[in-house]
């Protein structure tokens, strides 16, 4: 009885681990919003890092995030890194590439509670008098990230967080736009 109960365990993992590593590496999550500014107007709050306290949605999950910032203020080389509670985790964002009012690319580091790299694009696309943000992350899934997958909706937990953090930006734009 015992052998027939173990042969189908081992065949039910079997399964689980093949579907695991069937499933795509490669992820995307994007999301856009226009903001009632020009690029230029939008651009700094991107592009400055301590800009980001105004409107980034991990922050307002932990408000007791620790956030330390490295190299130039703005632009390429611009660093800050971040420990949060369990739920932000710790890792670093480095600005690998600014192009003054079309885009900023980041090296996104996670250092807990899941290890990874993404690629992260912010660009900026003028609409008359407005602008098109869009943020898009980019990266590799590992086997252990792909598992998780199956049962978090990644797009779903980072969109959201994506959303809260380009309404957030929205409102600062546009406040410091009127005053």
């Amino acid at each position: 009885m015992l052998i027939p109960i173990l042969g189908g365990i081992v065949v039910v993992l079997a399964c689980f681990l093949l579907f695991v590593a069937a499933r795509p590496s490669q992820y995307q999550v994007s999301r856009s919003l226009v903001i009632g500014a020009p690029p230029a107007a939008v651009f700094p709050h991107v592009n400055t890092l301590k800009n980001w306290e105004a409107w980034n949605p991990w922050g307002r999950i932990d408000p007791h995030m620790k956030l330390t910032y490295d190299g130039p203020p703005s632009g390429a080389g611009a660093s800050y890194a971040w420990v949060g509670n369990r739920q932000v985790g710790e890792g670093k964002a480095t600005i690998v590439e600014s192009r003054p009012d079309e885009s900023v690319r980041f090296k996104l580091e996670f250092f807990k509670p899941m290890a990874g790299v993404s690629d992260t694009l912010f660009s900026f696309k003028p609409q008359g008098g407005q602008t098109e943000v869009t943020w898009v992350m980019t990266g590799t899934n590992n086997f252990i990230a792909k598992a998780f997958c199956i049962f978090v909706n990644m797009d779903r937990m980072i969109g959201g967080q994506f959303e809260k953090g380009l309404a957030d930006m929205k409102r600062a734009v546009e406040t410091a736009a009127k005053a």
